[in-house]
């Protein structure tokens, strides 16, 4: 857990650094050039030095142990901190389609030139990289901050591209309205990124777990303890990369309260050792047979 929260802080302070260069450089040139295309892709950077500024401090509450008061640990800052990234995002591109319309309305033009085209270029390099790094750390650590914040920076990437066709396309043709239009599209694809970053963290805060292939696992896992019987009830949450595992199964009733347990912990040993992320098991043991209103579980039968 220790490496995996270094390599979220480091991968954070990489990107508040690149994106602090070229946000400043965007911004810069839209200012000059009066580019709302060139700005708006500015500003859209700059929401990623928060977004990167989020993941770091998330990174840092999330190596704090568990305690009285976070019984779980502090894992779940991390999907907190995702959701965060995604009302950040959403605002710039709201921000930015009221400016674009509101530029289409007036017909204001602008002077396409080089430097805006270079800056552009320069952006889509640098944003590639930067979701290229991300996306491998993020896969590497398990981190649904870190993979949210590169599937930004692709996107980034494709918003720059937008940008730099319609900066061409303005040069060539002189048409007043692509750098607004241009602008518009643009605000409308942060719009997205902003409801996808937001729905996908949303799961794991309603306490969803769909990769059934981990109850699958577990099933199997209780075919192979002896002293298992109907096996029910099975419960899976995440806390960040951890899993957290409810369930529960039914042994002989002739059996011992000292045999039952021994049951229990060698599920528990079992389903850990098989599984990967494991915070903890909790096995409930019931008598064979038993018959009660119970809350809902995964059964066999269903997967």
């Amino acid at each position: 857990m220790s490496n995996r929260v270094n390599a979220i802080k480091k991968a954070s302070l990489i990107g508040i650094f690149s994106n602090t260069l070229l946000a400043i450089g965007k911004i810069v040139t839209g200012l000059v050039t009066g580019s709302l295309a060139i700005l708006g892709d500015g500003f859209d950077t700059a929401t990623d030095i928060i977004t990167s500024a989020v993941s770091l401090f998330a990174s840092k509450i999330m190596d704090k142990p568990p305690d009285k008061d976070h019984p779980y640990g502090h894992g779940r800052i991390e999907i907190i901190a995702t959701q965060v990234i995604s009302f950040v995002i959403f605002y710039a591109g709201i921000e930015l389609a009221r400016q674009s319309i509101s530029r289409l309305v007036s017909h204001d033009q602008i002077q396409i030139n080089l430097i805006a085209i270079i800056v552009s270029v320069v952006s889509i390099v640098g944003k590639l990289f930067l979701a290229l790094y991300k996306f491998k750390v993020g896969r590497k650590v398990s981190s649904q901050l870190l993979i949210a914040d590169a599937k930004n920076m692709r996107n980034d990437v494709v918003l720059s591209a937008g940008v730099l066709v319609g900066l061409l396309v303005g040069k060539i043709t002189s048409w007043w309205w692509v750098d607004s239009v241009t602008a518009l599209v643009v605000s409308l694809w942060i719009l997205k990124v902003a409801f996808s970053v937001f729905l996908e963290s949303n799961d794991e805060l309603m306490e969803g777990h769909n990769n059934f292939d981990d109850y699958r696992e577990i099933f199997s896992v209780l075919k192979k303890v002896d002293g298992v019987r109907n096996p029910h009830k099975v419960r899976i949450r995440r806390i960040g990369v951890m899993l957290i595992v409810d369930l529960d199964i039914e042994v002989d009733k002739n059996l011992s309260v000292k045999e039952g347990h021994d049951i229990a912990t060698k599920v528990k040993q079992e389903i850990t050792r098989q599984l990967e992320n494991i915070y903890d098991v909790q096995v409930h043991v019931e008598p064979e047979g038993n018959k009660e209103d119970e809350c809902y579980g995964i059964t066999h039968t269903e997967l």
